[in-house]
């Protein structure tokens, strides 16, 4: 037990240098595995070879899927187009439903764009929206955050949950469809709970604005949407195509969607359908809009190509068979991911951190705990993706986002964003079990 020992001390060692001493994690990631390296026994040169070779492997399955996404991300934010989408929601619902409204634009438009930058995004549009309406600002923001929390910890091509899909080796597709079934009634958890607190907080109401014609010329609708959309639906046919049945047959048909659903081709054809969102009256080029895109890229593909590595580190420790022997009696299946991820999640403050963290440490433990499966490896990501949403307090810079842009005092934001977290990230596990429970 001595190197599982040494695991949980390295673990609070990289959540306290996070968190008490702003140490980066991609450094925090590479030296936690040559640490445990040399507590598992490897000599330097198995070390050395196994974290490169873990970096990358990590990175040639992701690297440019991560790239890709962040490019619509940026396409979307730069055009208007995520506006463009909120504006959708405003209309299909009704202003009477604003709340509802900005649940379901923050859920859509998280899927490419990163939480704390979509709340950005939409702030302007949520404060113009209380103001009409006399809705509460902190009701709108946590409703928004909600919607765009569900989406960036459990649905692909966000970073976490793909670079933990990799990590595990699960199936994109099937993560997809299943986060999006996850993901919904989280996501209105997060809605109702917005609503709930309206009448048990104490919120100042905004005074009524009339309304002014906008003069801000935004991506159409039909635009906005494509580059989310098309490369989804692709995956998801690739997974569908490749089910035993054979739902397309075995010919060139089957050939065709293999080839355009995989994720690299389906968001490479994401990327050029967020193209059209650039408009002629801005002076940047497209070379500018991805360029922008892939300085996001940048960080986040190193962080996890560095928890590709320290993961390889494990397995070649043997921390996988040490762990599933130790804990496979306790039969605690699915439950063990969450309760890791949201341990390192409530305790650093960084979802995505917190996700391909604990994908590293799960990886190799799988078989032991049963779910060394297609549905259980997909249902291992989605339950490292409820943890990492639990929950979002004072060390996780989305929180600080949502209540600075919510004119949020550090109690309100505490009673209102944490708890929302909280009750969404256990409703996460409490369906992903559910999930297991029935057909695993």
């Amino acid at each position: 037990m001595e190197i599982v020992i040494a695991l949980v001390v390295v673990v609070v060692l990289m959540v306290v240098a996070a968190g008490k001493y702003n140490f980066h994690p991609f450094l925090s990631l590479l030296l936690a595995g040559i640490v445990m390296g040399f507590v598992g026994g490897l000599n330097e040169s198995e070390i050395t070879d196994t974290l490169m070779n873990g970096f990358g492997k990590t990175l040639g399955s992701i690297g440019v899927i991560i790239a890709f996404g962040t490019i619509i991300g940026a396409y979307l934010e730069k055009s208007g187009g995520a506006k463009t989408l909120a504006n959708w929601a405003l209309k299909v619902i009704g202003k009477n439903r604003s709340v509802l409204a900005m649940n379901i634009t923050g859920f859509i438009v998280s899927i490419p764009v990163y939480c704390d930058s979509g709340f950005i995004i939409l702030s302007s549009l949520n404060k113009a929206i209380s103001k009409k309406t006399k809705i509460p600002l902190v009701v709108l923001g946590v409703s928004l955050a909600a919607g765009l929390y569900a989406t960036h910890v459990f649905v692909p091509p966000t970073p976490g949950p793909l670079a933990a899909t990799a990590a595990l080796d699960a199936d994109l597709g099937l993560v997809i469809m299943l986060g999006l079934v996850i993901a919904i009634p989280v996501s209105l958890v997060g809605f109702l709970w917005a609503t709930f607190i309206e009448n048990k907080i104490k919120i100042k109401t905004p005074e009524v604005l009339v309304d002014e014609p906008s003069t801000e010329k935004i991506p159409k609708t039909g635009l906005a949407f494509a580059p989310i959309i098309v490369p989804i639906v692709l995956i998801a046919l690739k997974s569908i195509s490749n089910y035993p049945t054979h739902p397309f047959g075995e010919g060139t048909i089957t050939a065709i969607i293999n080839f355009i659903g995989n994720p690299v081709i389906a968001l490479f054809i994401g990327v050029f359908l967020a193209f059209n969102l650039k408009g002629k009256n801005t002076k940047e080029t497209h070379s500018n809009w991805v360029t922008s895109g892939l300085k996001e890229a940048g960080i986040i593909i190193l962080i996890t190509g560095a928890g590709g590595a320290f993961g390889a580190i494990l397995r070649a420790a043997g921390i996988g068979e040490i762990i599933g022997s130790s804990f496979s009696n306790l039969e605690i299946g699915l439950l063990l991911p969450f309760l890791i991820a949201a341990v390192l999640k409530t305790a650093q403050g960084s979802s995505t951190v917190s996700i391909i963290t604990t994908a590293a440490i799960i990886a190799p433990v799988l078989g032991s705990f049963g779910l060394d499966s297609s549905l259980g490896r997909a249902l291992s990501v989605l339950s490292i993706g409820a943890g990492a949403m639990t929950v979002s307090h004072l060390n996780d810079s989305f929180f600080w986002v949502v209540a600075q842009f919510s004119e949020m005092d550090t109690a309100t934001a505490l009673k209102s964003q944490t708890v929302a977290t909280l009750f969404q990230g256990l409703t996460g596990i409490i369906i992903v079990m559910i999930i297991g429970w029935l057909f695993i």
